[in-house]
């Protein structure tokens, strides 16, 4: 659902919050409070939500090894929809059974599908629910499982398991890809905004700030990238990525980085997006939220400038570079 930030007073729409800071059409309504709650929880940096789609088995085989996987091979635990606590050997081919999927697989190969060209449909989604570091575990936990019985419950099986390990707290889902009722999920990019949105309400539900905005609405200027090539890119084995930088910095060596077509439309989107922001202080200035105003004021200001992935490669190679100086010559620092 569109979230519209709009002139109290005109009752044009300022800010399209859920479609990169367009302007919306037509004549608009008054400001929700929700509205208003979500504005001045971006500007005043609430916890932003992320939900990642990591891939989904399309055999019994690669079902079975990311459920060893979620389940730490026997050692943690996994939730079912139906509330079960499920520990130890055995888990993933009890939920392979539960859910008919070797059954699902014995079909597609008596059609033929498994000799077919194209890949076999998937039979599950694996998705990553995430909050940053200091988010209390249980309380994650209890919010996803209430978003999960919410979006799948009764139609989609599924499984989870709450994963603190890594720095931050994080809940793995598997989803059975096809209903008890034959139908299927697809995972679409407004899917993912809906489902953040949701996920965001039940973490507040539970007591954990959390807010679902766009990140050009946040100003965020880091270049997304598909899930496997950051992944890649973290740990140093992205051929992707180093060779983006690498043609990066030769421009840079010759005097003469090209900056990519799309850098109009990022400056235009920006535009739209602060006189949003602005006339959206405006408009609680007018009804006496001066905090709130003043909060998404520092807010714009601080936005970093719109970057291009080139554009940004340079300005991390920059930041490299005088870091390596400063450890040569401790004195730039002082």
């Amino acid at each position: 659902m569109a979230r519209r930030v709009v002139d109290l007073r005109s009752q044009r729409p300022l800010l399209d919050i859920a479609s990169h800071g367009r302007a919306a059409a037509g004549h608009g309504r008054g400001l929700s409070s929700g509205e208003i709650a979500h504005a001045t929880r971006t500007a005043r940096g609430a916890p932003e939500v992320m939900i990642k789609v990591s891939g989904g088995a399309r055999s019994p085989r690669g079902v079975s090894a990311h459920l060893d996987y979620i389940g730490r091979e026997g050692r943690g635990d996994i939730e079912t929809d139906d509330g079960q606590v499920l520990v130890g050997d055995g888990v993933a081919q009890s939920l392979l059974n539960d859910w008919d999927l070797d059954l699902t697989q014995r079909r597609r190969s008596a059609h033929g599908m498994a000799t077919q060209r194209t890949r076999p449909p998937k039979l599950v989604h694996n998705l990553v629910f995430s909050m940053p570091a200091g988010t209390p575990p249980k309380k994650l936990r209890e919010a996803v499982r209430t978003f999960a019985n919410e979006r799948f419950g009764l139609e989609h099986r599924y499984a989870m398991a709450l994963h603190t390990d890594q720095g931050h707290p994080h809940v793995h889902v598997v989803v059975k890809a096809v209903s008890e009722d034959g139908q299927r999920l697809n995972i679409r990019k407004a899917t993912l905004r809906d489902w953040r949105q949701d996920f965001a309400r039940c973490l507040r539900n539970v007591g954990i700030e959390a807010n679902a905005t766009e990140r050009a609405v946040r100003g965020a200027i880091t270049p997304r990238k598909l899930d496997g090539i950051h992944r890649a890119a973290r740990r140093g084995a992205s051929t992707h990525m180093r060779e983006r930088t690498e043609r990066v910095a030769n421009e840079l060596a010759r005097g003469a980085l090209r900056v990519e077509a799309g850098k109009d439309k990022l400056r235009s989107t920006r535009d739209a997006v602060v006189a949003g922001w602005t006339r959206l202080a405006a408009a609680l200035d007018a009804t006496g939220r001066t905090s709130d105003a003043s909060a998404i004021r520092q807010f714009v200001a601080r936005m970093p400038p719109p970057l291009t992935e080139k554009e940004w490669i340079a300005n991390q190679l920059a930041r490299l570079a005088y870091k390596h100086r400063a450890q040569e010559r401790p004195e730039l620092t002082r």
